[in-house]
């Protein structure tokens, strides 16, 4: 059996315990330990112990080579960003991760640092940046294009030959219909379906849909 290599997790919250299972499901990955706030140095998630805090990056990415971003993103993506933009500055390098429950098209492509969560779908030439989360259930239709940092929640539908751009949250249950773009920066409330393109960051709920408000 190959020996697993070492991966460390940068935060602990619920999105991380889902992270572990789906890494433990995966297989292929020894976690290392985790990195948190300094208060909860030595906890423990699940059954790994949290072993640094982020002023430890740079000395940790000279001991390890493999890091995976697990802070949630629900509306604002902006920590997740700025732990990876860091540690990949530090040298560090970001696999994929998919579930086995999971079926990822063998001419999609996955970016780096992204994770594709159990029941997931990505058919056929679709694309998904890096350092973002399809969520359990969620479906990425043929051709589709979907940026980096994005979070396609639990149950999110995006269908075929969509755009999606950079740091987009679509929101539990959402469907994005054929053919669709999506701008930068948007979030996408839980249930919205998406029949128009949306041009303008910003919030924005419903069926029929509606902007709640707009991004500076």
């Amino acid at each position: 059996m190959p020996v697993k290599k070492e991966l460390i997790l940068i935060g602990g919250g619920g999105h991380c315990r889902s992270c572990i299972d789906m890494i433990e499901n995966e297989g292929k990955w020894k976690i290392a330990g985790i990195v948190d706030v300094k208060e909860k140095l030595n906890q423990r998630v699940l059954d790994y112990k949290v072993i640094a805090n982020d002023d430890d990056l740079p000395k940790l990415a000279r001991k390890y080579k493999y890091f995976l971003i697990t802070v949630g993103c629900i509306k604002d993506p902006q920590v997740r960003i700025e732990r990876f933009e860091h540690l990949k500055q530090l040298g560090a390098t970001f696999p994929v991760i998919i579930s086995r429950q999971a079926y990822v098209a063998r001419s999609a492509q996955i970016g780096e640092g992204t994770i594709v969560m159990h029941k997931a779908l990505i058919n056929a030439n679709a694309r998904v940046g890096k350092n973002s989360i399809v969520n359990t259930a969620a479906l990425i239709e043929h051709d589709s294009i979907v940026g980096d940092h994005c979070h396609i929640s639990t149950g999110s539908i995006v269908n075929g030959t969509c755009r999606l751009g950079n740091r987009v949250f679509t929101g539990s249950n959402s469907v994005i219909v054929h053919e669709v773009n999506v701008a930068d920066d948007v979030t996408i409330g839980a249930g919205a379906v998406v029949t128009k393109s949306i041009n303008e960051a910003g919030l924005y709920v419903g069926n029929p849909l509606r902007a709640l408000q707009f991004k500076e």
